[in-house]
């Protein structure tokens, strides 16, 4: 950016202070009122699992808070100035099919594992500790490059916006999160989510209808197309249909496209984030809840990119520009600073403020996810599983406790690192597949096969990310010369690692299967996974005596066996219209976009994003209309305070005073 940022210090440190501590003590505070008027204790098993409880609205809105990381807007926004219209597309599309076919994985764990607090005990339960070990570190690896994605593109942002030292950014960042994380759990994460998703609705529709209604300098459509043309004049990008940035047909965005759906299956189908909120989930709600999170993320990325993306290259011939009379040099590029540089052009200080909240906003509600990812895998797949397999609910949330602070404080010190070695968030973002998507399909035939043996599963991870490592410096090293951050970022080499990673597990696991033969696995150790806190499992047990929870069981099962065929159906239909019947045959035809066939696409992007706030925006508040209203009610004296409640499956149950039974009563979801 200018040598002067376009925003002073101050504002910088007051939006990550002050509205860092504003979340922090929103969510304190309603942690004090659940507990104070809902009677919601904080157990392990609240802290890692919201008590199981979620409803479909808040479970999707989460989803798009959780998906949306730094990286989905400002990388998003960079490919669409690399590439034109093509660009956001294929970010979006190869990143919304994974929520929509994790749906169906998540409808199996809670048919599978109902007790279980993350994806790696299911593991353990079926293959034991050498495998268990193996996702762990897998697991972790996610963990770990989502969050330096955030860190790195955050603090890049911060300090272009502002002229905060990004070392200073980094550690910032994370501080609020981390307190409300830290003291509200799984629940104040999910419920920050939704009010991350509607603030960030907001600021992406004020960017899209200041371009493409407002604006002196674009302000329509039609004015945008003009302004493209011109830009494949004066630079054509090399790869694409006669240069055009209004073509589908663009060799580095097909490249870009294999790229990002490798790497974003590993960070859906290994993060633990996503699967703690199917678990957080009530069991009815959690297919349709990442359904509507996925089918409402797609424009997330789509129209910011398309929008702010396409006003990049728009703008970057007009004065108003941050880096007039240049283009953005590519290390900008990809640490992400073209969609701040549109916003500034476009809005000025006012530009720059939305896009630091936006970008703010994208950090915290990743980060969050993935600090209860990290505590949940220390706490019970390392801490409970290998050092203290009795130990209490208080020990396990004071583990959990731990964790969150200690990840966070270690995870900004290593993406101070990279920082201070050129590492950007475009090169972790291209990277990550290399690294982990070997073990996706592993992960996946876990809960959707029972014939992968041990040895299949606890090899196949490791061996396939040996070689594609191997595919991605081989390729690097014959396409470039040389192994350094420039070379071996590049897409040849980032393709071959991907690509190789994802796919060898095809031929790993045939292998190891024709070696040591098929598992035939019954599925009864994954129901065997108890839960945390010693008290649930007294009332859990009491309760089941009743003679009740059995057949609730079963009925929980059957409605899930109908979501599982009706995931099967959705998900296919969603995957073959987002990578195959939409795009392939305007990519296929080389066709380069007329103005009116731009403006319906813009037209179409619009209509996506509205569909979107209705289903994670309104859809949700509606849901819990009546826990709020009874809560304010109680506040205001209105109502009494609720009994204690203790999680059982499927229902809380009320602790009777001083009586040692336990009651059935309605439970409280969020």
């Amino acid at each position: 950016m200018s040598a002067q940022p376009p925003l002073p210090q101050g504002a910088g440190y007051g939006v990550l202070l002050g509205l860092g501590l504003f979340f922090a003590i929103s969510m304190i505070g309603t942690t004090y009122i659940l507990k104070r008027y809902k009677s919601e204790r904080q157990t392990a098993e609240t802290f890692s699992t919201a008590g199981r409880s979620a409803k479909s609205g808040i479970v999707g809105s989460a989803v798009v808070s959780s998906w949306t990381w730094a990286a989905t807007l400002l990388q998003s926004t960079g490919v669409c100035y690399r590439y034109g219209v093509s660009g956001p597309f294929w970010y979006a599309s190869g990143a919304t099919v994974q929520i929509l076919l994790f749906a169906t994985l998540a409808i199996q764990l809670k048919r599978k594992a109902p007790n279980a607090h993350t994806f790696l005990e299911v593991i353990r339960a079926r293959y034991g500790t050498a495998a268990h070990v193996v996702f762990i570190v897998f697991g972790l690896l996610t963990n770990a490059l989502v969050t330096l994605m955030l860190l790195t593109g955050g603090g890049a942002t911060v300090h272009s916006l502002t002229g905060i030292h990004p070392v200073a950014a980094i550690f910032l960042l994370p501080l609020g999160v981390t307190m409300y994380t830290l003291i509200g759990g799984l629940k104040a994460t999910l419920l920050t989510d939704y009010l991350h998703t509607l603030m960030m609705f907001v600021i992406i529709l004020l960017f899209s209808f200041t371009v493409y209604a407002t604006s002196d300098i674009i302000g329509s459509p039609s004015k945008m197309y003009d302004l493209l043309v011109q830009a494949s004049r004066d630079h054509p990008v090399d790869g694409n249909k006669d240069g055009s940035y209004l073509t589908m047909r663009s060799n580095g965005g097909i490249k870009f496209f294999i790229i990002n759906i490798v790497g974003n299956f590993g960070t859906v189908f290994l993060d633990n984030g996503y699967y703690n909120k199917a678990i957080a989930a009530s069991p009815v709600h959690a297919f349709p809840g990442y359904v509507m999170g996925g089918i409402s993320w797609f424009p997330v990325p789509f129209l910011t990119a398309t929008t702010m993306g396409l006003a990049a290259l728009a703008l970057e011939s007009n004065p108003v520009f941050p880096t007039y009379p240049n283009r953005i040099p590519d290390a900008e590029v990809s640490a992400g600073l073209a969609l701040p540089y549109a916003s500034v052009a476009l809005l000025g200080q006012g530009g720059a403020v939305a896009t630091l909240l936006l970008v703010f906003i994208a950090v915290i509600s990743s980060f969050n996810s993935e600090l209860i990812a990290v505590s949940s895998i220390l706490t019970y797949d390392v801490y409970r599983t290998y050092f203290n397999p009795n130990a209490t609910g208080k020990r396990l949330i004071a583990i959990s406790h731990v964790v969150v602070v200690c990840y966070a404080v270690a995870v900004a010190g290593i993406a101070v690192g990279l920082y201070y070695n050129g590492v950007s968030m475009g090169y972790l973002y291209v990277l990550m597949g290399v690294l982990i998507s070997s073990a996706v399909l592993p992960a996946t035939l876990t809960l959707m096969w029972d014939g992968q043996n041990p040895w299949a599963a606890a090899l196949s991870p490791p061996i396939g990310a040996a070689m594609a490592i191997t595919a991605w410096l081989v390729t690097a090293k014959k396409t470039c010369g040389a192994l350094d951050v420039a070379c071996t970022g590049q897409n040849d080499p980032m393709l071959a690692g991907n690509v190789t990673a994802l796919l060898s597990p095809l031929v790993l696991i045939p292998v190891f299967t024709a070696i040591f033969g098929l598992a035939k696995y019954d599925w009864k150790s994954m129901m065997d996974i108890r839960r945390a806190d010693e008290h649930d499992e007294a009332a859990a047990d009491e309760h089941a005596g009743e003679g009740e929870g059995d057949s609730g069981f079963q009925v929980e099962q059957k409605k899930l066996a109908r979501a599982l065929k009706l995931a099967i159906y959705i998900t296919v239909f969603m995957t073959l219209a987002l990578l195959i019947l939409w795009p392939l045959p305007i990519y296929g035809s080389a066709y380069i976009f007329s103005k009116p066939f731009f403006t319906g696409w813009i037209v179409v992007s619009f209509i996506w994003i509205f569909v979107s706030v209705v289903l994670v925006g309104i859809y949700p508040a509606y849901e819990g209309r009546d826990s709020v209203l009874s809560t304010f009610k109680a506040m205001l004296g209105g109502g009494k305070k609720e009994k204690p409640t203790v999680v059982v499956e499927g229902e809380e149950v009320s602790e009777g005073k001083n009586s040692g039974t336990a009651t059935p009563e309605k439970k409280s979801e969020l």
